[in-house]
């Protein structure tokens, strides 16, 4: 193919940002209308046509609705051999639904009845990925314990050679729905000064069911929507209402310079119009003129 030259280099990292899958028991529909499970699998099965290779596909809690035993085992069963497919490691977060003990057996391989929180480290090919644990056993708010903020800080006192990426499940963002300032994560001022001026590059959260950007600390935070049910935005505050539609993931390209997060909703729609590799290369062939008489015929149909 004719060679494209971007004004920006090929990224250095690629990782796949899901979130909210809430799955629920085997032939079980969430809040009695959701397929949690076939919304995950046309997640799947429409990135696998873009055969991209991500590095990694991070999942930033609520993985289980209930915390149950078969759902975990249902989801891990999806997700693996996709990721297998795809060549990527597959990162798991803890969120408010999901119960640690059924999480560690289910997902982890650990056994026994450990309850501290689920915080692991990884190695992405010189990007650490930090998943850290911001749930309260019992509760729907996030918080993240002093020891568990003393570990972060020494974790990131050796920077990684591309940089940090956190993932967790309570984005230290605010929210243009009120309800949900019952469920934000607490003491969000500890967790800034731990992460400002370290090597963390970007802080990646879930929980809303909608995505949305911030900063903090002065570090970009991007929230991957929900796969199973999202929030409606245009409600009359405070309220709040879920809604079948608008799920979607995130792709995260990590550049030099950069992170760029690109939200993808879930689902097939109607083309309009489409520019296929081979006649992407019919078309660099062809002089300036020409190119924009192509341009202008598409617009017009």
């Amino acid at each position: 193919m004719t060679e494209i030259r971007p004004q920006h280099p090929t990224p250095e990292h690629f990782i796949l940002h899901v979130s909210d899958t809430h799955f629920v028991g085997d032939g079980d529909l969430l809040h009695e209308r959701i397929d949690s499970d076939k919304n995950l699998a046309e997640l799947f099965d429409g990135f696998a046509k873009s055969n991209a290779r991500p590095e990694a596909i991070v999942f930033t809690g609520d993985l289980a609705d209930k915390g149950r035993a078969d759902a975990y085992e249902r989801l891990r069963a999806l997700v693996e051999p996709a990721a297998e497919k795809l060549g990527a490691e597959v990162i798991w977060v803890m969120g408010n639904h999901d119960e640690r003990v059924a999480f560690r057996r289910g997902l982890l391989d650990e056994d026994g009845e450990q309850s501290e929180p689920v915080d692991r480290v990884f190695d992405i090919n010189g990007l650490r990925i930090i998943a850290l644990d911001s749930t309260v056993p019992g509760q729907h708010y996030g918080e993240i314990s002093d020891e568990q903020l003393e570990w972060l800080r020494r974790e990131l006192e050796v920077p990684a050679p591309d940089g940090t990426l956190i993932a967790l499940h309570h984005p230290p963002v605010p929210s243009p729905l009120g309800l949900l300032a019952l469920v934000e994560l607490k003491d969000q001022d500890k967790f800034a000064e731990v992460i400002a001026g370290t090597d963390v590059r970007g802080i990646l959260g879930g929980h809303l069911h909608y995505s949305t950007h911030s900063t903090f600390a002065g570090v970009p935070v991007s929230v991957a929507s929900a796969t199973c049910y999202t929030q409606d935005l245009n409600v009359v505050y405070p309220g709040a209402r879920g809604q079948d539609g608008a799920q979607s993931y995130n792709l995260v390209h990590v550049y030099g310079d950069r992170v760029l997060h690109s939200v993808v909703p879930i689902g097939q729609f109607p083309t309009v119009y489409e520019m296929t590799p081979e006649m992407l290369e019919s078309y660099m062939k062809l002089s300036a003129e020409q190119q924009l008489a192509v341009v202008n015929a598409s617009v017009q149909e």
